[in-house]
């Protein structure tokens, strides 16, 4: 269940993975979109370590999703942002993280235009989700998932612009969002 301090934690860890991954994940985005990808997300979770993490659980994913939306460049803050919107507002009925995950992924359909099988975080959200809701997630299939993306021709989004020559490389924000469900699994937001 997600609860104010697991969620505070699942952050905390997040921003360490991000800002030291940083420069990796701008090298994923390099051959496939603009390069920078790590840049972006260190700097919306910078925003997100000085934002106001206090309170109850809507009030923590708002802050966070006005923080990633207002300081993370590219199609990344308003993806991330959305989803963190759309757990604010089921968390206000709900602690349940498959509800909350869920309702994110429609926000992030939404907002992307998009679906599974376009080479997006939705390419790791989605299995990651359908994981957890039949007991099987870890960092291993979360690994799966991710290496599962180099294998998809990008249809959407800057990547798009290479077609073909996408195939062979991992997408950058699949790479990040596993970096943030590994963040919810040692925060311990999956434990019952």
């Amino acid at each position: 269940m997600f609860k104010p301090e697991n969620l505070r934690k699942t952050l905390e860890l997040f921003n360490e993975k991000i800002q030291s991954k940083k420069d990796y994940l701008s090298e994923l985005d390099t051959p496939i979109g603009d390069g920078d990808h790590g840049n972006n997300m260190a700097r919306g979770m910078d925003a997100v370590m000085a934002a106001d993490l206090s309170g109850d659980l809507p009030a923590i994913f708002k802050a966070t999703a006005m923080a990633l939306i207002s300081k993370v460049g590219g199609a990344s803050g308003p993806l991330y942002g959305t989803a963190m919107m759309e757990m604010m507002k089921a968390s206000k009925e709900s602690a349940d993280p498959k509800i909350l995950l869920t309702a994110a992924i429609a926000g992030i359909k939404k907002r992307g235009n998009s679906e599974v099988g376009e080479k997006t975080m939705l390419d790791l959200w989605v299995p990651a989700v359908d994981s957890l809701n039949n007991g099987t997630l870890d960092s291993a299939k979360l690994t799966e998932f991710v290496e599962k993306t180099k294998d998809i021709k990008a249809t959407k989004g800057r990547a798009s612009y290479v077609g073909e020559r996408s195939i062979g490389h991992i997408d950058p924000g699949a790479m990040s969002s596993a970096y943030l469900f590994e963040s919810m699994i040692e925060a311990g937001v999956f434990n019952e």
